[in-house]
């Protein structure tokens, strides 16, 4: 699991940039059936039955968050904007990749304290932010153009136990519970059709998971995706303990006749769970997927994470296996309803 996550958080893949990491999830997921990527940058995996008259999607969106360049002044400073939430508490004196035509190393420039006149503690809006490579202006602009991506230049490690830190682990974590559902179905004789979806431009909005669920047209979906795990400041209540299990979503917006059977397999089989109670949207592709064409009954599985949407993401390796194992339970007992 630690190499298959390293690989997938090393491809890089912002929002509507997502070729590199497209197609190292393509090639992930060949083993175990037909994978192919649309013309919105999503990969899509077929399993089972195409025949069948059940059809199951199962999601994780494929990006990441990022920046992306804006300018470049005379003095070779680069601009840019978020793409994606980006959390820009931290992003003062990260070391960044800028992908152009070749990769560049950059620093997010930071004010030292002593000359802040006391602003140490204000965070500073983007457009007074700016990255440094350490290049002459001209050789900047050789490299680098407006529009071009920027990443965490951060890399997968190993932490005690079953901990792993990285950025992009929201959602390559989901993304990693999907090929090992995969990997499990494939030594099975499955009575329906399951479509794997890894959605595009999901931290910009969901446009990904809302066009291939509408060309999917599935019976039912389920989404996985992660959320907030328990640390210093946030409450039980907001929060799910690492190593825990999987996070079963429960909310006005998903099929409650779906989260109940997710809660009664995970209790036959004793598979780590916990509950993710919302009271409204999830803010998951299970918005979008739910309202595709007529309509599409959607359940949420959530992998434990802290530090969202910085360098330092951190997860449970066993919060995907528990993730992977009631997804694989749902789709051979046959979905909603029992096979």
């Amino acid at each position: 699991m630690i190499d298959l996550l390293r690989r997938l958080c090393d491809a890089p893949g912002s929002s509507g940039d997502e070729s590199s990491a497209a197609q190292t999830v393509k090639e992930m997921f060949s083993p175990y059936g037909k994978a192919s990527v649309d013309l919105f940058g999503n990969v899509i995996v077929n399993m089972g039955n195409p025949n069948a008259t059940k059809h199951i999607l199962l999601d994780a969106h494929l990006d990441q968050i990022g920046l992306v360049v804006t300018h470049i002044d005379d003095e070779g400073f680069i601009k840019a904007a978020p793409c994606g939430g980006i959390d820009r508490r931290v992003l003062m004196g990260s070391r960044v990749k800028l992908y152009g035509k070749q990769v560049v190393s950059g620093i997010v420039c930071c004010m030292p304290p002593h000359l802040t006149n006391g602003g140490e503690d204000k965070i500073p809006p983007m457009d007074q932010l700016a990255i440094d490579t350490g290049l002459p202006a001209k050789t900047v602009k050789d490299i680098l153009s407006p529009g071009d991506r920027i990443l965490f230049a951060s890399s997968l490690k190993k932490l005690l136990g079953n901990r792993v830190t990285a950025p992009a682990l929201d959602n390559r974590a989901g993304v990693a519970s999907l090929i090992r559902c995969a990997q499990i179905l494939s030594n099975q004789d499955l009575s329906c059709r399951v479509s794997f979806l890894c959605s595009a431009q999901e931290e910009t909005g969901g446009a990904g998971a809302k066009t291939a669920s509408y060309a999917l047209h599935p019976d039912e979906a389920i989404m996985v995706d992660v959320s907030f795990g328990e640390q210093p400041g946030v409450t039980l209540e907001k929060s799910a303990k690492l190593g825990g299990g999987t996070m079963i979503g429960i909310a006005p917006t998903l099929s409650r006749e779906i989260s109940n059977r997710l809660l009664e397999l995970a209790k036959e089989n004793a598979i780590p769970y916990q509950l993710e109670v919302m009271g409204g949207g999830t803010g998951t592709n299970a918005d979008e997927v739910s309202t595709a064409r007529g309509g599409v009954p959607s359940g949420l599985l959530s992998i434990p994470l802290r530090n969202m949407h910085t360098q330092a993401e951190l997860i449970d390796l066993s919060d995907i296996e528990s993730t992977a194992q009631l997804l694989a339970d749902y789709v051979t007992k046959g979905g909603m309803s029992r096979a």
